[in-house]
């Protein structure tokens, strides 16, 4: 099994793209300078020795170091000895999390997202030879962890999960469905769940469709709803608080008629996470009633680092950066 021990830092990739962005601006500037000084044939032969292609490949070298750095420091690691592999009797679970900008509202301790968060934790610690899933989603979705019984990985990811991993605001409650109903195994003979948890607000439409189709599947579907019907201001990261582009304040509340629907089209069920834990307890004891099958367990209890490799081929890079010079040689 392949992981990153900080998945958070492969976020940093999107600078390569930036610092291209960056240079070919720099080349732009540059090139318009050079121009007020003369023509380009006429500075061409002002300077026979300089090379526009090796400037080209001095800077491919340098965001190929970069891509490297950044992948070292997200400590990529293998899977090396195996705890458990033994079949045994289980399900399938995608937990599918809202992690829009109205989770961190603290109606809800210690807040929206954080409860959410304890409510996953503790459904893993109940688990033992279930197979889970972690979806984030906000205005757009994507796998956080591929369906797996390795737990220590799945909170692993847990931990790390904020609303900074999607850019794109909004609850695309439909497109969280759609990616969850995609994201199981082929073994048909296992019970399969989704448990979708979100405050319903600013649903962009969809999710009733879905849940129809993933009881067609035989998929049954959790949607728990976090907040409350009073509603509470959002705390930003950074201490502020959420005003709309108008300057008022932004007031979030838990949309349970929404919820409700969505968990009625799909024959499912709704649940309200509040601060007593009932949710918890009548969600372990529903997951409990899905039909079990053989499900092959492999838990790796160990993991090498594999940084090395990419740490030598980093050096080689610079080198070759350093070796190449933007000047032509008189050979």
């Amino acid at each position: 099994m392949f992981r990153f021990d900080n998945p958070i830092y492969l976020w940093l990739l999107l600078w390569i793209p930036l610092s291209v962005i960056i240079y070919l601006y720099s080349l732009r500037k540059r090139k318009q300078r050079m121009d007020s000084f003369g023509s380009s044939a006429l500075i061409q032969q002002l300077s026979p020795m300089t090379s526009q292609r090796r400037a080209w490949i001095k800077m491919v070298l340098v965001e190929l170091a970069l891509l490297l750095l950044i992948l070292i420091i997200a400590r990529p690691q293998i899977g090396s000895k195996i705890a458990t592999n033994k079949e045994r009797e289980g399900i399938e679970t995608i937990i599918a999390l809202d992690i829009s900008n109205s989770m961190l509202a603290m109606d809800v301790a210690p807040s929206r997202l954080e409860r959410s968060k304890l409510l996953v934790e503790d459904l893993m610690t109940k688990f033992s030879d279930n197979k889970i899933g972690l979806i984030v989603f906000a205005g757009d979705a994507f796998v956080q962890l591929p369906i797996t019984n390795d737990y220590v990985s799945a909170k692993m990811f847990l931990d790390n999960i904020n609303p900074s991993l999607i850019g794109v605001q909004g609850t695309d409650i439909g497109k969280a469905l759609r990616l969850s109903i995609n994201s199981f195994t082929a073994n048909s003979k296992v019970g399969k769940a989704i448990v979708l948890i979100t405050d319903g607000e600013d649903n962009e439409g969809g999710a009733e469709e879905m849940a129809k189709q993933a009881q067609s599947k035989g998929i049954r579907v959790f949607i728990l709803g976090v907040g409350s019907k009073e509603g509470a201001t959002i705390s930003m990261p950074d201490g502020s608080v959420l005003r709309s582009a108008s300057g008022e304040v932004v007031r979030t509340r838990l949309n349970e008629e929404m919820c409700k629907k969505i968990a009625a089209a799909g024959h499912g069920l709704y649940l309200n996470v509040n601060n007593n834990g009932s949710a918890d307890v009548i969600l372990s004891r529903e997951l409990d009633k899905l039909q079990k099958g053989q499900i092959n367990n492999v838990v790796y209890s160990d993991f090498d680092e594999q940084f090395q490799a990419l740490a030598l081929l980093v050096v080689i890079l610079l080198i070759a950066d350093v070796v190449l010079l933007e000047r032509k040689r008189r050979w």
